[in-house]
Protein backbone atom coordinates (compact mmCIF):
# COMPACT_ATOMS: atom_id res chain seq x y z
CA UNK A 1 0.00 0.00 0.00
CA UNK A 2 1.31 3.37 -0.90
CA UNK A 3 0.74 6.55 1.03
CA UNK A 4 -1.10 9.31 -0.69
CA UNK A 5 0.79 12.48 -1.51
CA UNK A 6 0.87 15.21 1.18
CA UNK A 7 -1.75 17.27 -0.62
CA UNK A 8 -4.24 14.41 -0.50
CA UNK A 9 -3.77 13.52 3.15
CA UNK A 10 -6.40 14.79 5.59
CA UNK A 11 -5.17 17.68 7.73
CA UNK A 12 -5.02 16.78 11.41
CA UNK A 13 -5.01 19.84 13.60
CA UNK A 14 -1.78 20.19 15.47
CA UNK A 15 -1.85 20.55 19.16
CA UNK A 16 -0.20 23.76 20.22
CA UNK A 17 2.11 23.83 23.16
CA UNK A 18 0.79 25.69 26.21
CA UNK A 19 4.21 26.76 27.33
CA UNK A 20 4.22 30.37 28.48
CA UNK A 21 0.43 30.65 28.91
CA UNK A 22 0.74 30.77 32.72
CA UNK A 23 3.07 33.74 32.42
CA UNK A 24 0.59 35.55 30.18
CA UNK A 25 -2.28 34.80 32.58
CA UNK A 26 -0.20 36.10 35.47
CA UNK A 27 0.73 39.23 33.50
CA UNK A 28 -2.97 39.96 32.96
CA UNK A 29 -4.37 38.80 36.32
CA UNK A 30 -1.79 40.07 38.78
CA UNK A 31 -2.28 43.81 38.11
CA UNK A 32 -6.05 43.39 38.35
CA UNK A 33 -5.72 41.53 41.64
CA UNK A 34 -3.30 44.15 43.00
CA UNK A 35 -5.70 46.96 42.05
CA UNK A 36 -8.57 45.12 43.74
CA UNK A 37 -6.51 44.62 46.90
CA UNK A 38 -5.46 48.29 46.99
CA UNK A 39 -9.10 49.37 46.64
CA UNK A 40 -10.07 47.17 49.60
CA UNK A 41 -7.27 48.73 51.68
CA UNK A 42 -8.41 52.24 50.67
CA UNK A 43 -12.03 51.50 51.61
CA UNK A 44 -10.93 50.12 54.96
CA UNK A 45 -8.75 53.11 55.68
CA UNK A 46 -11.57 55.53 54.85
CA UNK A 47 -14.06 53.58 57.00
CA UNK A 48 -11.73 53.52 60.02
CA UNK A 49 -11.00 57.24 59.61
CA UNK A 50 -14.73 58.03 59.42
CA UNK A 51 -15.38 56.11 62.66
CA UNK A 52 -12.48 57.87 64.38
CA UNK A 53 -13.79 61.26 63.28
CA UNK A 54 -17.27 60.36 64.51
CA UNK A 55 -15.93 59.46 67.94
CA UNK A 56 -13.79 62.60 68.14
CA UNK A 57 -16.67 64.87 67.10
CA UNK A 58 -19.07 63.34 69.63
CA UNK A 59 -16.46 63.57 72.40
CA UNK A 60 -15.81 67.21 71.54
CA UNK A 61 -19.53 68.04 71.51
CA UNK A 62 -20.08 66.32 74.85
CA UNK A 63 -17.07 67.99 76.48
CA UNK A 64 -18.19 71.41 75.23
CA UNK A 65 -21.81 70.94 76.33
CA UNK A 66 -20.77 70.21 79.93
CA UNK A 67 -18.95 73.53 80.34
CA UNK A 68 -20.69 76.61 81.71
CA UNK A 69 -19.26 79.37 79.50
CA UNK A 70 -18.59 79.63 75.79
CA UNK A 71 -14.79 80.13 76.05
CA UNK A 72 -14.50 77.12 78.37
CA UNK A 73 -16.65 75.08 75.98
CA UNK A 74 -14.50 75.98 72.98
CA UNK A 75 -11.33 75.01 74.83
CA UNK A 76 -12.79 71.77 76.22
CA UNK A 77 -14.16 70.73 72.82
CA UNK A 78 -10.89 71.43 71.05
CA UNK A 79 -8.90 69.54 73.68
CA UNK A 80 -11.27 66.53 73.58
CA UNK A 81 -11.12 66.32 69.77
CA UNK A 82 -7.31 66.53 69.71
CA UNK A 83 -6.93 63.88 72.42
CA UNK A 84 -9.35 61.53 70.68
CA UNK A 85 -7.71 61.89 67.26
CA UNK A 86 -4.31 61.34 68.84
CA UNK A 87 -5.50 58.23 70.71
CA UNK A 88 -7.02 56.83 67.49
CA UNK A 89 -3.70 57.41 65.65
CA UNK A 90 -5.53 59.23 62.88
CA UNK A 91 -3.15 61.40 60.91
CA UNK A 92 -4.96 63.92 58.77
CA UNK A 93 -3.16 66.07 56.24
CA UNK A 94 -5.41 68.92 57.40
CA UNK A 95 -7.96 69.09 60.22
CA UNK A 96 -10.65 71.72 60.74
CA UNK A 97 -12.72 71.91 63.93
CA UNK A 98 -15.74 74.19 64.26
CA UNK A 99 -17.60 74.42 67.57
CA UNK A 100 -20.90 76.26 67.79
CA UNK A 101 -21.47 76.89 71.49
CA UNK A 102 -23.63 80.02 71.20
CA UNK A 103 -26.48 78.23 73.01
CA UNK A 104 -24.44 78.42 76.23
CA UNK A 105 -25.11 82.16 76.36
CA UNK A 106 -28.88 81.52 76.63
CA UNK A 107 -30.55 81.88 80.00
CA UNK A 108 -31.09 78.72 82.05
CA UNK A 109 -34.39 77.03 81.20
CA UNK A 110 -34.04 77.58 77.46
CA UNK A 111 -33.04 74.41 75.60
CA UNK A 112 -29.97 74.44 73.42
CA UNK A 113 -27.24 72.30 72.00
CA UNK A 114 -23.57 72.42 71.08
CA UNK A 115 -22.71 71.50 67.52
CA UNK A 116 -19.25 70.34 66.46
CA UNK A 117 -18.14 69.94 62.84
CA UNK A 118 -14.87 68.10 62.28
CA UNK A 119 -13.25 67.88 58.85
CA UNK A 120 -10.22 65.73 58.03
CA UNK A 121 -8.30 65.54 54.78
CA UNK A 122 -7.10 61.94 54.67
CA UNK A 123 -3.93 61.21 52.67
CA UNK A 124 -4.27 58.26 50.27
CA UNK A 125 -1.32 59.01 47.99
CA UNK A 126 0.72 56.10 49.37
CA UNK A 127 -1.74 53.62 47.81
CA UNK A 128 -0.92 54.86 44.28
CA UNK A 129 -4.24 53.85 42.75
CA UNK A 130 -4.81 55.07 39.20
CA UNK A 131 -7.80 57.36 38.95
CA UNK A 132 -8.04 57.85 42.72
CA UNK A 133 -7.22 61.27 44.16
CA UNK A 134 -4.34 61.53 46.61
CA UNK A 135 -6.62 62.79 49.40
CA UNK A 136 -10.16 62.25 50.59
CA UNK A 137 -12.01 64.82 52.69
CA UNK A 138 -14.27 63.50 55.44
CA UNK A 139 -16.68 65.73 57.38
CA UNK A 140 -18.61 64.76 60.50
CA UNK A 141 -21.09 66.80 62.54
CA UNK A 142 -22.13 65.93 66.10
CA UNK A 143 -24.47 67.62 68.54
CA UNK A 144 -24.88 67.34 72.29
CA UNK A 145 -27.70 68.90 74.30
CA UNK A 146 -26.97 71.45 76.97
CA UNK A 147 -28.52 70.85 80.39
CA UNK A 148 -31.54 73.12 80.30
CA UNK A 149 -31.39 73.96 83.99
CA UNK A 150 -27.66 74.47 84.29
CA UNK A 151 -26.13 77.46 85.97
CA UNK A 152 -24.02 79.51 83.64
CA UNK A 153 -20.65 80.99 84.62
CA UNK A 154 -22.25 84.31 85.52
CA UNK A 155 -25.16 82.77 87.42
CA UNK A 156 -23.87 80.66 90.30
CA UNK A 157 -26.33 78.81 92.47
CA UNK A 158 -26.70 80.18 96.02
CA UNK A 159 -24.51 78.43 98.56
CA UNK A 160 -22.12 76.99 95.94
CA UNK A 161 -18.55 78.00 95.33
CA UNK A 162 -17.55 78.87 91.77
Amino acid sequence: MTTPPAADRPQVPRRRSEQGSAAIEAAVGLPAFTLFLAMIIMAGRVAVAAQSLDAAAFDAARAASIERTRPEALQAGKSAAQQNLSAQHLRCARTTLTIDATALSKAPGIPGQVEVTLTCTLALADLSLPGVPGTRTLTVTATSPIDTYRASGAQQLPGRLP
